[in-house]
């Protein structure tokens, strides 16, 4: 009798295990490529804190918008503002830091500062050749990103190349671009500014370099928002909601920082 009782207290015991294993709390975040280093940096500290496990899903701001709508993960991660048709479906974007978009060429190409206007010119394809501008005597090679990008909307809204764009290649991702950059001198690209590396060159734009103090008081142009994306009419689970509110605290300012952004607070 005793072993019978004995064999039923683990029993219980182990299902009770299992339970905690299967009940062990995590968030799932999923979108802007351009975003995973901060998100990184702030689930890596949220979860040192709390034990809950953050996961992020690298798909683009327009990958994740949808994941979000239809319900395949807690917090979509954009790289551009929502739109109207977006906010119509009952989603919520919040700003959570801004980011400047940083217009690259090859370590190589002795062009370093470029206004708006030119920039645009070369992405439709007005300026064709570096020396036209000052460079070297050689094709423009057009590197962006893919449709749906929250980079490529920021960066074409801003400069006001909206499907005009003549693209050589449309990548899928911030480090895809950064390496092709890196690889061909004649290539000009634009990248998610904390995300740039000493493999590329930065040019700063209307005389203006990209940096947190520029990007914080509005005089380098080339910026956008990074936006957590929520559903109006969900509550989040009690473990999303508490990374929700610990990443848009004023304690997550420094960590947002320490990855190259802007806090919104």
């Amino acid at each position: 009798m005793k072993k019978i009782v004995s064999l039923a207290m683990a029993a219980a015991v182990l299902c009770t295990a299992m339970v905690g294993c299967s009940e062990k709390k995590s968030v799932t975040t999923d979108g802007s490529t351009s975003m995973e280093k901060v998100i990184g940096a702030l689930g890596e500290s949220f979860e040192a804190d709390t034990g809950i496990t953050v996961t992020y899903n690298p798909t683009g701001s327009g990958s994740g918008i949808q994941a979000v709508s239809e319900g395949r993960c807690d917090i979509g991660l954009s790289s551009r503002d929502l739109k109207e048709e977006e906010e119509a479906e009952g989603l919520v974007g919040t700003v959570l830091a801004y980011d400047g978009i940083a217009v690259i060429v090859n370590p190589e190409n002795p062009v370093s500062d470029l206004d708006v206007d030119t920039i645009a010119q070369i992405y439709t394809g007005e300026i064709t050749n570096w020396s036209e501008i000052g460079g070297n005597d050689a094709e423009i090679v057009l590197i962006g990103r893919e449709a749906g990008s929250g980079t490529r909307d920021g960066f074409e809204s801003i400069t006001g190349t909206e499907e005009m764009c003549q693209y050589r290649q449309e990548l899928t991702s911030t480090g895809d671009v950064i390496t092709t950059v890196s690889q061909n001198p004649g290539a000009v690209g634009y990248a998610s500014l904390a995300s740039v590396k000493d493999n590329v060159k930065l040019v700063s734009v209307n005389g203006v370099t990209p940096s947190e103090e520029t990007i914080k008081d509005g005089s380098y142009v080339v910026q956008r928002p990074f936006v957590l994306v929520t559903k109006k009419d969900k509550e989040l689970s009690e473990s999303a909601q508490d990374f929700f509110d610990y990443i848009t605290s004023d304690d997550a300012a420094e960590i947002i920082a320490s990855a190259g952004v802007v806090a919104a607070q």
